[in-house]
């Protein structure tokens, strides 16, 4: 693969990896085995259905990690224990505060609309944090602040040459639609799905019907499905998505990735 392609692998659940000339990234990383149990707050658990494609000890080395929020599917004891605490980390004010006092003094918070950056040998991604909210109305103070982000590939100084939005553990709400009144044509959409539930009540991540929405709202060229079938309290199947979707007349700007594949967003620049 030629050096500034741009490539997304999908390790399971919101896991990826993504290189862009000689960067990797690494997102939401959560590397539990089938059988084990997240924590996801209150005494709540949930069973992890599927083994993640790639082990932590077989990771690349990595240029940092982009973190949606603080949830054990998102950030795990597996992680906490193998990743290198000098990582540079890019996520919420409170999971980056939590982070430093675990060790990880390289977290830094983001707030919504404020930009970090990591770059290497002419080549730079750049991270923004967009809006999310993980629970509807007050219930959302009960759950861990969440953001998307924006991945903008390409030299420093200059356009990026691709924009892709990683939606996070996030709902449907008005203040997503400022998304794209400010970044109208973004490439790619990696969206975390599954209408998860939490004690059969609440829910707490977007299902079929609402990614659908998110597809509309966004206006991304393309949507990449992920987090939805790898732990019991996601409720939502991708075939859900996938009907809504097509329902809508929007089928044509879905892509799947397979647990552990590679999908190419960008060939390499001319």
């Amino acid at each position: 693969m030629p050096d500034d392609a741009i490539t997304l692998t999908f390790i399971g659940n919101a896991t990826t990896i993504i290189r862009y000339g000689g960067l990797t990234l690494l997102t939401d990383p959560n590397f539990l085995r089938r059988g084990q149990r997240a924590h996801l707050g209150y005494g709540i658990t949930s069973k992890r259905l599927k083994d993640p494609a790639i082990p932590v000890d077989d990771l690349p080395p990595l240029d940092g990690v982009v973190l949606s929020h603080l949830h054990d599917d998102h950030w795990d004891r597996v992680a906490e224990q193998h990743l290198d605490r000098r990582l540079p980390i890019l996520t919420t004010g409170a999971a980056a505060r939590a982070l430093r006092d675990r060790g990880f003094h390289e977290a830094a918070g983001l707030s919504t609309w404020q930009t970090g950056t990591v770059s290497k040998n002419g080549h730079q991604i750049q991270i923004t944090a967009l809006p999310g909210r993980h629970g509807p109305g007050p219930l959302r103070r009960l759950l861990p602040p969440v953001m998307g982000s924006l991945l903008e590939f390409g030299p420093p100084g200059r356009d990026p040459r691709f924009r892709l939005y990683i939606s996070g553990d996030t709902l449907m709400y008005d203040e997503l639609a400022e998304i794209r009144r400010r970044y109208p044509d973004i490439d790619a959409g990696l969206v975390h799905l599954g209408g998860t539930r939490l004690l059969g009540l609440l829910t707490v991540t977007m299902d079929g019907r609402q990614g659908a929405q998110w597809l509309q709202t966004t206006g991304c060229a393309t949507a990449i499905p992920v987090h939805y079938d790898d732990y019991t309290v996601m409720k939502s199947p991708l075939s859900d998505f996938e009907r809504e979707v097509t329902r809508l007349g929007m089928g044509t700007r879905l892509r799947h990735i397979d647990r552990g594949g590679t999908l190419t967003l960008a060939r390499a620049s001319a």
